[in-house]
């Protein structure tokens, strides 16, 4: 049976640039769905033969948006190469405030700039409308809110790194400094209102869902196992914690793993059409055993959070959509219950006096081997180094979250496009619920690929022999142009 192709690239609205492709047989039917990963990511390779003590700082430079996540793993894999297991308490509490910080500012530009245009204004509403200028224009309100929390958590960021991207702060057994007072107080005067921001935006995802419920019921559905981080007693964590694997049926396949084992656990898979690897869980296989991560991950997996209203959240948000939840826009609501979380995390923090402290730094005895995981914005990431008697890097592997989701939004895909593809005719209604479907996982591509975003979006129609058979194009101005 001959297969025809429907290419879509890039896909707009996203951190990156990648593109999509749907085979579909001669009945029509969509037998695969496809997220290229077209630029190469060389981190990996061109980061061995450095000090591993650089790691935090060179890391960073995968992404102008999650930097902080990257710099936090590589330390907490070098503190293993430097033979520290335990953190001093203020320098722990100083990467958890800075994580937390980093949580809140991700995810605030996501929902506010790239997701709500499409939750305000309706899913199949015109491209048109569906950015932040008519989100702006129509919802002034809503638009300033969105900057003045990605603002509050840079401004944290800046307090402790010295920059709000790319700083420096993580070292090998702790922090290179203290905050001071006059760092803290206008923060600490501003995260109330922040507080009361992130839950007014918990509550209006929530409504905005309500409104669209059958279409949430049935847009992109799958299911999947779960993986993510979480505490000793199951809380959600999101700088610390042990492994734990949700089966879509909600039992636990796996809990408390530990993380420096992750490799008997997850696996990657190489295809040759993508440079993004495959993720899968050893237990199940490659092609039963992907799995998806996130926030949408994270909330189903954990017992409770330890912030009381984002645990009102949470619970609010279990009993409307059952446990585990898996329809693929959730993870917009979880995202901000996780805000929230993190804007009552800080405002404890704040008020921590170890943060104030010089004590900083333990020490210990050198190792060749650091593995450092931690739950970024998008889901969970793993740094894993090998370093040489001299102290410079011999391996690196580092599974990033959007990695670990391409399975999944490729299944996310295929689900979208069965339902809305014809098999004989590209649509603009088409190009636009792919790309929804897609931004759901707030997918990076930066991280995975080091890539730069375009915005204009293509869409081809191919039989096998290469033939077009229809052709869509998404201009920069918004406008859609059809050739045949």
């Amino acid at each position: 049976m001959n297969d025809k192709q429907i290419v879509i690239e890039p896909v707009s609205r996203v951190e990156g640039h990648g593109k999509v492709t749907l085979l579909v047989n001669d009945a029509g039917v969509v037998t695969q769905a496809r997220l290229h990963i077209v630029e190469f990511r060389g981190f990996e390779k061109f980061i061995q033969g450095r000090p591993y003590w650089e790691l935090p700082m060179v890391v960073q430079r995968l992404c102008g948006i999650c930097q902080v996540s990257h710099h936090l793993a590589a330390g907490k894999a070098i503190d293993m190469n430097a033979g520290v297991d335990q953190l001093s308490p203020p320098a722990l509490k100083l990467r958890r405030l800075m994580h937390f910080a980093q949580v809140l500012q991700s995810h605030a530009l996501h929902f506010f700039h790239l997701a709500s245009p499409d939750m305000l204004f309706g899913f199949q509403s015109p491209t048109e409308q569906r950015n932040i200028v008519a989100v702006i224009r129509q919802y002034p309100d809503i638009a300033i809110k969105g900057v003045k929390i990605r603002k509050f958590g840079q401004q944290v960021l800046e307090a402790i790194s010295g920059k709000r991207i790319h700083g420096m702060a993580a070292m090998p057994g702790g922090m290179n400094a203290p905050l001071t007072r006059d760092k803290i107080q206008p923060l600490a005067n501003s995260v109330a209102e922040i507080t009361d921001w992130c839950e007014q935006t918990v509550q209006l995802v929530q409504t905005l869902t309500e409104q669209n419920a059958d279409f949430h019921r049935q847009f992109g559905q799958i299911t999947s196992p779960f993986l993510g981080l979480t505490g000793p007693q199951g809380e959600l964590e999101l700088y610390d914690g042990k492994l734990r694997v949700m089966a879509a049926d909600g039992t636990l396949l796996q809990d408390q793993f530990p993380c420096t084992r992750y490799f008997d656990l997850i696996q990657e898979q190489v295809k040759s059409w993508s440079y993004m690897k495959f993720p899968f869980l050893i237990q199940q296989g490659p092609e039963q055993g992907w799995y998806r991560v996130g926030p949408l991950a994270r909330i189903n997996i954990c017992n409770h959070i330890t912030t009381p209203r984002a645990e009102q959240a949470r619970q609010l948000f279990k009993q409307q959509n059952g446990a585990p939840a898996q329809s693929p826009l959730l993870f917009h609501w979880t995202r901000m219950i996780e805000a929230l979380h993190c804007a009552e995390a800080i405002a404890e923090l704040l008020q921590d006096a170890d943060i104030l402290s010089d004590d900083l730094q333990r020490s210990g005895n050198k190792r060749h081997e650091g593995i450092g995981i931690i739950e970024a914005p998008r889901g969970t990431l793993f740094h894993h180094y090998k370093i040489d008697d001299e102290d410079r890097v011999t391996m690196a592997n580092l599974i990033v979250s959007t990695t670990s989701n391409n399975q999944a939004m490729n299944e996310t895909i295929r689900s979208v496009a069965r339902q809305h593809l014809d098999g004989k005719q590209l649509t603009p209604e088409l190009l636009n619920l792919v790309e929804v479907a897609v931004r759901a996982y707030d997918l990076c591509l930066s991280c995975a690929t080091h890539a730069v975003g375009r915005m204009p979006l293509q869409l081809d129609l191919q039989h096998e022999n290469g033939a077009l058979i229809d052709h869509l194009q998404r201009n920069s101005d918004g406008s859609i142009t059809r050739a045949h």
